[in-house]
């Protein structure tokens, strides 16, 4: 058994991105146990939260996190928190100087922030107390309230449940949230705003988290894609990768649904930004996944995924974020495990060959398992086709290098099919003796010579308030589907939910890549977007950029005799 703690340090990027670590702290928090009678957790919460110490005496646990994003993005919540209103953690944010006073309405609560607002104190573990602590989840649940926040959830902070350090929370004061003035929009922008006092203050961040840490294993970073803060997060990343080039580096890019309204510009400027970011970030990163639940990253549009199980609206950031956030939550699950866990740069080298460093992620949210069936039964109803779908927008087509498949939440569930003694199992699948066999023996009928590793978390992701209930009526309230259903009523409220993911590395990244290099390469950006290369970069550069977009796709070319039309296409 592993009692080596591997901390975990997370920065959020943009306002999408703390959109989606909104609900993914949200989902840590509503698995935290702070009794000492229970046994250990599968997932080591200490490896992504923090324990601190206010002026007061009183051990605090928030997440070892850096959030950027623009101003007004904050609106009701306090850049420095509420836990540490003086003390040797604070210290450092004071100001000795003159001060000038605005005075400005404040911005209304909702209804889920002003119930948080009436609860006790925070929840905190105390040293000198070793009882059950009152907690967030104990005191929603005496509340008895079910929140529908979408028509009042306007920033991240709307929902936000959990407390942070003074330190997490940086706002980028040369760029307005709302408005239509000052917006950051362009890569050269994100670029460029990272010096002087910002990247003063990112580093001293930094320093303050990495010197707490027993066994720093990396750091995970979610970034918005589609804006300038694709040039932020690859100035970050390079920023990590030359001062703590030994750690592991995964980066998430970020991409919301697609808007009601959007413009050829606007489109313009996001294939350029993801194309300039992904390329950069992936550079500077152990390995570099893209999440969005568009049907396309490219300027035409493209069907988002169905979800059979779910009911919720892709270009609602409240929703879209919660499905990435879940999908996340199962994603990252091999490196915070208790027992027999891997490191982050050990996860990634093991999907990240010749120079493949971004990766495609899918998703089963949720993994459809019928109320007391088994783990053989639920596979052999999908033995025509895998249950995930795209979280990536690169559809799963050709061979597979390499992949990582986690499933997470089966609890209560059986993982392998008790048969009489001396009875023939119905399915080859219901004659293995282990969860891992099962569902080995289920994907190698459709990868038959991939490497794969396998992670089996028991454990749901905890839905609590406010999570929105996105899910249809086909599933209980443990997120599993249900035999009888009642034809017109309302579905349950669902608490939890098993979910199954994948992180592949394959040809079809081939043809992705290859698309974006052609469809940048497409464009006459110095006539259509001169004002996009206003702070950088260079025409140069950009050129340069591209040819590495090229080479860098030819690396997942299959060299087995299967090559897709684009690849083809793109031969010379």
């Amino acid at each position: 058994m592993s009692s080596l703690c591997r901390e975990v340090i997370t920065l959020q990027l943009g306002h999408f991105s703390n959109f989606v670590g909104t609900h993914w702290w949200n989902l840590q928090d509503a698995s935290l146990s702070y009794d000492p009678e229970s046994p250990p957790a599968e997932i080591r919460s200490d490896v992504v939260f923090r324990e601190g110490q206010t002026p007061a005496g009183h051990v605090t646990y928030t997440p070892r996190l850096i959030a950027m994003d623009l101003k007004g993005s904050l609106q009701t919540l306090r850049q420095q928190g509420c836990l540490y209103d003086a003390g040797e953690d604070a210290s450092a944010l004071t100001w000795e100087g003159s001060l000038v006073t605005h005075k400005e309405s404040p911005s209304e609560k909702n209804s889920f922030l002003k119930d948080l607002d009436q609860l006790d104190s925070p929840p905190r573990k105390s040293s000198k107390n070793s009882g059950r602590a009152d907690t967030v989840n104990s005191q929603l649940n005496r509340i008895q309230r079910s929140y529908r926040l979408e028509g009042s959830v306007r920033v991240w902070s709307d929902f936000l449940r959990i407390h942070l350090h003074p330190r997490t929370v940086s706002v980028i004061h040369q760029y307005n949230h709302d408005g239509e003035a000052h917006r950051l929009e362009a890569f050269g922008q994100g670029e460029s705003v990272l010096q002087g006092a910002l990247l003063e203050e990112l580093e001293d961040r930094l320093h303050f988290f990495v010197e707490e840490c027993d066994y720093l294993q990396g750091f995970q970073i979610l970034c918005d894609l589609g804006n300038g803060f694709a040039g932020l997060g690859s100035k970050v990343t390079e920023l990590l990768q030359d001062s703590y080039g030994g750690r592991g580096i995964l980066s998430w890019g970020l991409v919301p649904g697609a808007p009601a309204h959007s413009s050829p510009v606007k489109d313009l400027y996001r294939l350029l930004n993801c194309t300039l970011g992904m390329l950069h970030m992936a550079t500077n990163s152990s390995l570099f996944c893209p999440l969005s639940l568009r049907g396309s990253l490219g300027r035409v549009p493209a069907p988002p995924p169905e979800f059979p199980h779910l009911y919720f609206d892709p270009s609602l950031w409240f929703h879209s974020s919660a499905v990435l956030a879940l999908a996340l939550d199962a994603l990252t699950v091999p490196y915070r495990l208790r027992n027999n866990s891997p490191t982050m740069w050990q996860v990634a080298d093991s999907l990240v060959v010749s120079g493949r460093k971004v990766v495609s992620a899918y998703g089963a949210v949720p993994f459809p398992m019928m109320h007391g069936s088994s783990l053989p039964d639920a596979l052999t109803a999908c033995a025509e086709g895998l249950p995930w779908k795209p979280l990536s927008t690169c559809p799963e087509r050709g061979r597979c290098y390499g992949q990582w498949v986690t499933l997470r939440g089966f609890e209560g569930q059986k993982l392998v099919s008790h048969l009489p003694a001396g009875s023939q199992p119905p399915t080859p699948l219901h004659g293995h003796h282990s969860g891992e066999d099962v569902l080995a023996a289920y994907l190698t009928s459709f990868y038959p010579s991939t490497p794969l590793a396998l992670q089996l978390v028991s454990a749901p992701s905890q839905l609590m308030q406010p999570f929105p209930q996105i899910f249809n009526s086909s599933l209980n309230a443990q997120g599993f589907l249900q035999s009888l259903q009642q034809p017109h009523a309302p579905p349950p409220a669902v608490a939890s939910a098993p979910v199954l993911t994948s992180l592949q590395s394959g040809s079809a990244l081939d043809s992705w890549l290859s698309e974006f290099h052609q469809a940048a390469r497409g464009v006459d950006v110095r006539r259509v977007a001169p004002s996009f290369f206003s702070q950088g970069p260079e025409m140069a550069d950009y050129e340069e950029a591209l040819e590495q977009l090229h080479l860098l796709a030819r690396c997942y070319r299959d060299d087995s005799g299967g090559r897709t039309q684009s690849s083809s296409e793109d031969e010379d």
